[in-house]
């Protein structure tokens, strides 16, 4: 499912047009964004969580010339699914 079809399975289960649909999903995307980016953790009970975690540096390996790299400390946005999600999509 693209955001196309996506933005309709929300018009059409909302009663929503299609524009306010795309509306609200860019607000929902947006403010999940701003709120991760910030180092807040974004809590859909049901659903999941979005989180901002560290990696710390590290060393690394060029696989092709075996030669020792370092690797940057990076932030990264992690998704973890909630139990009721975990739970529809076993069934």
């Amino acid at each position: 499912m693209n955001k196309t079809e996506l933005i309709s399975e929300i018009a059409g289960k909302s009663g929503l047009s299609k524009k306010d649909a795309e509306k609200a999903l860019a607000a929902v995307v947006d403010a999940v964004t701003e709120a991760v980016c910030k180092g807040d953790k974004v809590q859909l009970v049901g659903f999941g969580s979005f989180e901002l975690k560290c990696r710390d540096a590290r060393k690394g390996r060029n696989p092709k010339t075996k030669e020792v790299i370092d690797i940057p400390a990076t932030r990264v946005p992690v998704f973890k699914a909630g139990k009721a999600f975990k739970d529809a999509v076993a069934e």
